[in-house]
């Protein structure tokens, strides 16, 4: 298995998760974020007191994907994430070395240390 990070404009980021939702992606998070992509617009960008710099309001999309499916999800992302820039964000793909889900059901007290 594949982690897939984009780092992406905002205004591209729901076209590129219905992209992923149509093609069957469905292990996808979203997260809001601040970074260095060139703004597209002054609405996308404020002055960050913290880095005494401006920032660009981001996303960043989180996909977590057998190995076989990482090309089309990343030809997707790539696809729906354009802006016109020549650099409009940033694609990551890193090993899954376990997945494990989180099991409903009943809650059990551990046992004590000791």
């Amino acid at each position: 298995m594949k982690e897939i990070k984009a780092f992406v404009h905002r205004g591209r980021v729901a076209d590129i998760v219905h992209a992923l939702e149509a093609a069957g992606y469905r292990q996808l998070s979203v997260f809001d974020v601040k970074g260095l992509l060139r703004a597209l617009n002054e609405r996308e960008s404020q002055y960050s007191i913290a880095l005494g710099e401006k920032v660009t309001s981001e996303v960043q999309l989180g996909l977590v994907c057998p190995d076989e499916d990482v090309d089309r999800a990343v030809q997707l992302i790539r696809t729906f994430g354009r802006t016109g820039q020549a650099i409009a964000g940033w694609v990551y793909i890193s090993p899954v070395d376990l997945a494990l889900p989180i099991e409903g059901g009943e809650t059990k007290a551990l046992p004590p240390r000791p």
